[in-house]
């Protein structure tokens, strides 16, 4: 069995000459998207609130090298903008740079996430909060501010994180389950919403991912890591996913290869939930 991780996607530039936004860029799902969207040729702008690891892959990037390797010789390239994205003049500032400097917005990915495990007997009143504003409210604000400028590029795709847990509920996830299913209808809504100015809007729902995400939830419940990821490798194709996966995922979703798809959840979890809905 061949891990994705391991397989060679060459670069075709099929994003050569778009500009796209990647929130929560600086780490997991959204540095590999970063990294691919930049492969395939376009500006990437990555908001995040770790400015240390946003502004080492912006460097890594723009060197063209991660790991030693080639990044890509379409031109693309990347720039940091530390944000928070629960922030409306966070969001504000973000999109009003990309209008300045580079006039439109084809792609935006809203990746940003975070995840408390615990029912809702354990859960705090500000974690609930925390987690609607990070995997929820975000959407909402960078999307407000971002479909005019799409719609004055022409039209584009945003791209929201979701999850397996927006579509079918896990244990001890209340207020996760709870944000990743609002995202889910968000994304069909604004599908409904944007489709006549040529915006599509779909969803990613991915199954546990090897991030730093993921083994915060074995922390967060007590469990060695090494074991919680072995438990979560518990689906059809006995592993875990790797954040490239996902992110070519989010490029067919950014590309004109997925024209004719919007208000989709794709689910990108290795058979995780091939029996339960």
């Amino acid at each position: 069995m061949t891990s994705g991780a391991n397989r060679d996607v060459s670069a075709r530039g099929v994003l050569r000459g778009k500009m796209a936004l990647i929130t929560g860029g600086a780490s997991g799902i959204g540095r590999a998207t970063a990294i691919l969207f930049a492969r395939e040729g376009a500006t990437v702008g990555i908001l995040d609130v770790d400015e240390s690891g946003g502004l080492e892959l912006v460097q890594s990037i723009n060197s063209q090298s991660i790991n030693s390797q080639a990044i890509n010789s379409d031109g693309g390239k990347a720039y940091f903008e530390r944000g928070d994205v629960t922030r409306a003049a966070d969001c504000e500032r973000a999109i009003a740079r990309i209008q300045k400097e580079f006039g439109a917005l084809h792609v935006l990915f809203n990746n940003a996430g975070i995840i408390r495990r615990s029912s809702i007997l354990d859960l705090s009143e500000a974690d609930w909060d925390r987690v609607m504003a990070v995997n929820v409210k975000s959407i909402f604000l960078l999307s407000k501010c971002a479909v005019p400028l799409m719609e004055k590029s022409g039209g584009g795709s945003i791209i929201n994180t979701a999850s397996g847990w927006g579509l079918a509920a896990g244990p001890k996830a209340a207020v996760y389950c709870a944000s990743k299913g609002a995202v889910v209808l968000l994304t069909k809504a604004m599908a409904i919403d944007h489709g006549a100015q040529n915006i599509r809007v779909n969803c990613i729902c991915p199954g546990d991912t090897n991030t730093p995400m993921l083994r915060d939830e074995a922390q967060q419940l007590g469990e060695p890591a090494d074991q919680f990821l072995k438990d979560a490798a518990q689906r059809p194709l006995r592993r875990v996913g790797t954040p490239e996966e996902i992110a070519q995922a989010a490029l067919y979703l950014a590309s004109d290869a997925s024209s004719f798809v919007t208000g989709t959840a794709m689910v990108v979890d290795g058979g995780g939930l091939a029996g339960s809905i």
